[in-house]
């Protein structure tokens, strides 16, 4: 399957400043992002199906169901309902700890995308080890500390460990299959990512705080483009 991960933003309800998902998702893409999770701690599994149904007709609404991919952290459940009812939902997005990836691929099926995240020298030697005949993408990071995912890259002393752009250099250079990075990017973070040879960055906050969310989702794809 084709899909570009250049541009990817996640969210959930808990992110959007009481906007909906589907009003902050339809900037995004406006503004030129080509990847989208929804993804929540908070959500019920009803709430999920619902943004998945709305987001999934928002994109098809735009015409662009086949140019932005969507995806579902986690949740496995809520991805084979939300497609029951209709709803084109192109794969998984899951961690080390959550769902195997050859059972997400068993059950989602040979066409749909699956992609792994976990800290960037994990995946090191993850690629290094392990068959990654499943796995579509890698997302790695986090480049700073972040409050959405604050269990995010920490050391047994609870201390984030950010990553340097030496590993995701690494990482890029010796990985089969795409890798997307984040974990508190900022506009001004762009530039050296895309230069370590990354293929594409992932935000939260960077769009779903930012007071007017398509100027920030065309500011970050301006500089990715540039």
């Amino acid at each position: 399957m084709k899909f570009d991960i250049s541009k990817y933003l996640i969210l959930g309800r808990e992110n959007t400043k009481n906007r909906t998902v589907e009003e902050v998702v339809k900037s995004a893409v406006e503004a030129g992002f080509t990847f989208i999770q929804i993804r929540s701690k908070e959500e019920s599994a009803v709430e999920m199906i619902e943004d998945c149904l709305k987001v999934s007709a928002l994109l098809k609404k735009m015409g662009k169901s086949e140019q932005v991919s969507l995806v579902v952290n986690d949740r496995l459940d809520v991805i084979l309902a939300a497609r029951e009812r209709g709803a084109k939902i192109d794969g998984i997005h899951v961690g080390q700890t959550d769902i195997p990836v050859d059972i997400c691929r068993k059950y989602l099926g040979k066409d749909s995308i699956i992609g792994l995240s976990a800290p960037t020298k994990d995946l090191i030697s993850y690629v290094k080890s392990y068959n990654v005949k499943d796995i579509d993408y890698f997302g790695a990071g986090p480049v700073h500390e972040t409050a959405t995912k604050p269990d995010c890259g920490r050391d047994e002393t609870g201390k984030v460990i950010t990553k340097p752009l030496e590993e995701l250099a690494e990482l890029a250079k010796i990985s089969p299959v795409p890798v997307v990075v984040g974990g508190g990017v900022k506009l001004k973070d762009i530039k050296p990512l895309k230069q370590s040879g990354i293929d594409g960055f992932f935000v939260i906050t960077a769009i779903t705080d930012a007071q007017n969310p398509y100027t920030a989702a065309k500011e970050l794809c301006d500089a990715w483009k540039n």
